[in-house]
């Protein structure tokens, strides 16, 4: 802790130390503003000259609301004048700036030029990538493999992430990151809150690597904001979108055909002052597959071997309904609501066939030999039902006060029922339940200022959640005719988590040099009793700092360098910290640890940017330092059980590079590459064996694509995902391999467009869609591998009424999906 808190002061001393004073100067600021639809413009370009020899002072872009602001102004006389693609360029009249003076020039309304009207035929393609000082921004469009499915379908294109054959999520080679939608944070397992969100409702994919203090601190690798699609149409729009899949081409034997299918409505009008969206969507999306495994655990000098193979297979689907209203009584005061209620179900059924031989470990002999088919069925589904207000005030300083709550309530429950089958008598059955209902609530206030060059920024937030869970297991026997409760795995988990955290930062622009920094301190306490052989209460209170800092530097109009720093946490989640045991299937219990600590992680990079006419590349080193890393790993707890258990390790790193390349070589063909390549390493005391475990490798992603657009209507797109091989503190989990293409074609002006989809290509020769995982010790050794549907056909239909492109801003789950 102390040396933890030794370094978070000397990051805040350097912080102090380094930043401007507060000149006492002035600023001018606006918002870009369209006269037709009488909507705020993003990324209008904005130029500074001085009055009278139209000197250029600055430029920028204005941000997603369409505000702009300059800093650092000297006493003079001014203009600005904006330009817009497709708009008629306008200047604002003169303004003389005085001492310390802020001028708000509220709305400047641009017109759309009357050429840009009539049809326009256009045969190049748009670049897909923006670099900040703080992150990367990708155009979810860009990747056609993804539409008709989820969000994680769109962010496992990008050069630092990947998604494996569990659906485990990295950032960097880290499975936590903070998730955020549209800006606002989710504490929500990432998969699950990302597999809700239809790809085709969304706009960008943010990924911020360096992190400053006024976001949370959560997430070991860093955030990702999905933002979901805006525009500015008046009036009524709609989209709507169909899927189905063709049927199975390989379905492993599986008992049942798998279904595939799905649609998407999102309507919005927007009349004045009042903004109104909603939007609801159904998505079948089940998976044929097959797991083929060795294992053997070694007690004293018995040695039992147990290889087994069948289908592992999952019917999923989910379903919910999104509105959103906002109303803008004028330019200085903003107010939405939304809701939002879904379900989701998931079974996973493993049904598997068992071979065990027990031998001898000194003589070699046989002791004895037993089969037995395994029967498995994981059902677990929730019912999410949240509510958020947002207020937003801006002064005549363009100073600007928020406030946002979030409420949810979550009811999580389940089942996994597991039958050991000799011949044809059920010989043991087993039944777990568990429901795990949860509250969970969040307010925060943000207060931000301009002074002297930049922008001064603080807050206050307060989060809580609840959960009340309660497990049952039972068993019957052959012989018996009722279930019996078995204590030591049955009980009742209470955990309530509560944070206080307050920030500042101060962020603004030199010349050439854009920098950020800040201070955010937290107060954590976390509450966990459990209520099974024994009654205990399992406390944590921490108090922390997070400092930040960032800086990007322009050499000239093509190349740009970057660096930041920050320190994060990867908070434990209920499910990590519940200690009773549950039977997940035959071979494998799973459990939880009371004591369990959070991560707490440093992260620095050092990047350069190159932007060129026909594209652009980005390549960052960067170092992660963590401690007290969460694995999940395997002991002996029977002969023919192993106990998978969440422990902290002692230390782990992660010393990389990621690439990430745009290239238009033609105007109807656009190629994108992202690679990251880092070396891990994870050491410490597992459980209770002896020696201290270190594990080390290289570990590379690769993921590319490629469109081609062979005439106006019809393009053709190629994309591969891959991961290599990685280290676990036990063992290793193999490469993943996921080749995909599609075929679009437009109708009616691009208001219809048709989409076929060939997922997971394998034609019997590659290896797709298929993931080993392997761990080991002196006394076990297990390997699986698990093998997912290839060669999926997967058909979209999307239609487009008045090009809705509108921003959603829809509550996400902050807390329960996270339990799920």
């Amino acid at each position: 802790m102390m040396n933890s808190l030794t370094r978070s002061i000397t990051y805040l001393l350097f912080f102090l130390a380094t930043m401007p004073a507060f000149a006492q100067t002035g600023s001018i600021g606006g918002i870009a503003f369209d006269k037709t639809t009488q909507r705020p413009l993003a990324f209008v370009s904005v130029s500074l000259h001085q009055t009278g020899d139209s000197v250029l002072v600055d430029g920028q872009l204005s941000d997603t609301t369409g505000t702009f602001r300059f800093n650092g102004l000297k006493s003079g006389s001014y203009f600005i004048r904006l330009q817009f693609l497709g708009y008629n360029a306008v200047e604002s009249p003169s303004v003389n700036l005085t001492g310390n003076q802020h001028v708000d020039l509220g709305r400047i309304v641009m017109e759309v030029n009357p050429q840009f009207l009539n049809e326009v035929e256009v045969t190049g393609q748009q670049l897909q990538s923006i670099n900040r000082i703080d992150k990367q921004i990708y155009k979810a469009d860009q990747f056609q493999a993804a539409k008709g499915g989820t969000a994680i379908d769109v962010i496992r294109n990008m050069p630092a992430v990947s998604v494996d054959g569990q659906g485990q999520i990295t950032l960097r080679g880290a499975q936590g990151f903070l998730v955020l939608i549209n800006g606002k944070p989710i504490q929500a397992d990432a998969a699950t809150i990302l597999s809700q969100l239809p790809a085709n409702q969304v706009e960008n994919i943010e990924l911020i690597t360096a992190p400053s203090a006024k976001y949370d601190p959560d997430g070991r690798g860093g955030i990702i904001n999905v933002t979901t699609k805006k525009g500015a149409d008046d009036g009524f729009a709609l989209t709507a979108n169909l899927q189905g899949g063709l049927p199975a081409i390989e379905d492993y034997g599986n008992l049942e055909s798998q279904q595939r299918y799905g649609a998407d409505v999102t309507v919005n009008y927007r009349k004045d002052k009042w903004d109104i969206s909603a939007s609801a969507n159904y998505l079948r999306n089940d998976n044929a597959g097959f797991r083929d495994g060795d294992v053997y655990t070694i007690i004293g000098d018995r040695k039992t071997s147990f290889p087994s193979q069948g289908e592992r297979s999952f019917d999923k689907y989910n379903y919910g309904g999104r509105f959103n209203v906002s109303y803008t009584p004028d330019t200085r005061n903003q107010l939405s609501a939304g809701f939002f209620a879904s379900h989701k179900f998931q079974d996973r059924l493993a049904d598997i066939h068992y071979n065990n031989t027990t031998t001898d470990v000194k003589t070699g002999t046989v002791i004895g030999r037993s089969q037995y088919f395994n029967s498995n069925l994981q059902r677990k589904q929730g019912g999410f039902i949240l509510g958020n207000l947002d207020y937003t005030h801006t002064f005549r300083d363009s100073s600007t006060l928020t406030f946002s709550t979030l409420y949810e309530r979550a009811n999580l429950y389940g089942s996994t029922l597991n039958r050991n089958i000799e011949g044809s008598d059920t010989v043991q059955n087993t039944v777990s339940t568990y429901r795990n209902p949860l509250d969970g609530f969040r307010g925060k206030l943000d207060f931000a200022v301009p002074i002297g060059s930049g922008l001064w920024e603080s807050g206050y937030q307060y989060r809580r959640d609840a959960q009340d869970g309660r497990f049952v297991y039972e068993v019957r026997e052959a012989d018996e005719t009722d279930f019996t409760v078995i204590p030591a795995f049955s009980g009742e988990v209470v955990a309530v988590n509560q944070i206080h955290s307050v920030y500042t930062q101060y962020s603004g622009k030199s010349k050439k040099l854009e920098y950020m920094g800040g201070l955010r301190y937290e107060y954590a306490n976390r509450d966990l009793q459990v209520r099974s052989l024994s009654d205990d209460d399992y406390q944590l209170n921490l108090h922390n700092l997070f400092p930040s800092a960032s800086v990007l530097y322009t050499m000239d109009d093509h190349w740009k360098a970057k660096a930041g720093v920050s320190r994060r946490v990867q908070r434990t989640s209920n499910f990590e910290l519940n200690p009773i045991p549950e039977r997940e299937h035959s071979e494998t219990l799973e459990q939880g640890d009371a004591n369990l600590l959070p991560e707490f992680i440093y992260l620095a990079e050092l990047g350069i940017i190159r932007e060129f006419k026909t594209g652009s590349f980005f390549t960052t080193a960067y170092f992660q330092d963590i401690k007290n890393p969460i694995q999940r790993v395997n002991n002996v707890f029977a002969d023919t059980i192993l106990n998978r258990v969440f422990t902290n390790a002692d230390r782990a790193t992660r010393l990389g590079i990621e690439f990430g390349a745009n290239y238009n070589p033609v105007k109807w063909t656009q190629l994108y590459l992202g690679a990251n390549l880092y070396q891990s390493t994870t050491r410490g005391m597992i459980l209770d064996y002896a020696e201290e475990r270190e594990n080390q490798a290289w570990v590379y992603t690769i993921n590319g694509n490629a469109n081609v657009q062979l005439t106006r209507r019809f393009s053709v797109q190629g994309n591969v995902n891959f991961l290599s091989a990685r280290p676990t503190v036990q063992g290793e989990d193999s490469r993943f391999l996921s080749p995909n293409l599609s075929l679009k074609h437009t109708f009616l002006d691009g208001a219809l467009t048709a989409l076929v989809q060939w997922q997971n290509i394998g034609m019997g020769i590659l290896p797709s869609n298929e993931q080993r995982i392997t761990t080991w010790a002196p006394d076990f050794y297990t390997t699986t591998n698990y093998i997912y549907e290839v060669d999926v056909i997967m058909l979209n239909l999307s239609f487009n009424l008045n090009r809705l492109t509108r921003q959603l801003k829809l509550p996400g789950s902050e807390f329960g999906e996270k339990e799920f």
